[in-house]
């Protein structure tokens, strides 16, 4: 068994696309903790969190395709059920059964969309400004993003020094300077035309979700919500909403934005270490 501050990184080729995967914690438990990220993020965004995780159970946390270090392939099938569907392969490959999941963002209806399809692997959830999402309209960017043309331009000009100003104006507190570096160091073309595709593949939200809070609705699944307040691109009203389809409890950070484990990463490990504890010691 690992010990909880050391992280095992591991090179997967899963559907023909290679994905790294930060792993912590007994590598051989067919049971594990699975941290996915959203847009624009990647396995990084969880190592406030990820390497305490490992005293308690395994982790895992991907970056996904298109985006970190994972591939950033053309022919990949930039779809929620695409992703769904690599998250499968890659759980298989990894020879785990039972999942407690931990979602932000794009990861949520990634996540959410494997989930349905495996309703009785999945043990337990924390959301993360992400859940289901019914009737909800896109934002300012992702409507930008899904406007050909339009939608290239912007990326092309989404240079560092720009993604910066772009998430510090719409964030509560200014963003760590090695947070948005990373971000833009994983930017290139292939994880522009990733998120351009992924997104104008996503434009029905009410398809995106319909059959996600159908199969999840009354299963009872434990599920913490923690949600920045100062988010603006998935408000906050959406956090109570998803007491309808989990047994879910709502801890709000008013001081945070779309990133509650950058904006505040103690207390975000302190809420999400909590109710892990509790439901991975629930099913051990």
């Amino acid at each position: 068994m690992r010990g909880e501050n050391t992280i095992q990184l591991n090179d997967l080729l899963i559907q023909c696309v290679r994905c790294r995967v930060a792993q912590v914690g007994d590598t051989t438990s067919d049971e594990a903790v699975v941290f996915v990220h959203g847009n624009p993020g990647s396995r990084f965004d969880w190592y406030g969190v990820l390497p305490q995780v490992g005293a308690f159970s395994r982790a895992v946390a991907p970056c996904m395709p298109g985006y970190g270090e994972a591939d950033h392939p053309a022919e990949f099938d930039y779809t929620v059920e695409g992703y769904a569907r690599y998250l499968d392969a890659m759980l298989s490959e990894l020879a785990i059964e039972n999942v407690h999941l931990v979602l932000h963002d794009f990861g949520g209806p990634w996540g959410l969309r494997w989930a349905a399809d495996n309703v009785e692997r999945v043990k337990s959830v924390v959301l993360t400004n992400t859940g289901v999402l019914e009737a909800y309209h896109w934002h300012k960017y992702a409507r930008i993003w899904q406007t050909p043309i339009l939608g290239e331009l912007f990326q092309l000009l989404t240079i560092h020094p720009v993604l910066r100003l772009s998430l510090n104006l719409d964030n509560p507190k200014p963003m760590p300077l090695e947070f948005t570096r990373r971000m833009a160091s994983h930017s290139d073309w292939g994880h522009k035309r990733a998120v351009l595709t992924l997104y104008r593949n996503s434009r029905s939200t009410a398809a995106l979700f319909e059959l996600v809070a159908s199969a999840l609705s009354g299963r009872n699944i434990p599920c913490r919500v923690i949600w920045g307040q100062g988010d603006l691109y998935i408000p906050h009203e959406y956090a109570e909403r998803q007491k309808r389809y989990f047994d879910a409890e709502v801890i709000s950070y008013p001081d945070s934005g779309h990133w509650p484990m950058i904006d505040e990463p103690q207390r975000y490990a302190d809420d999400v270490l909590e109710f892990l504890r509790k439901q991975c010691l629930t099913t051990a």
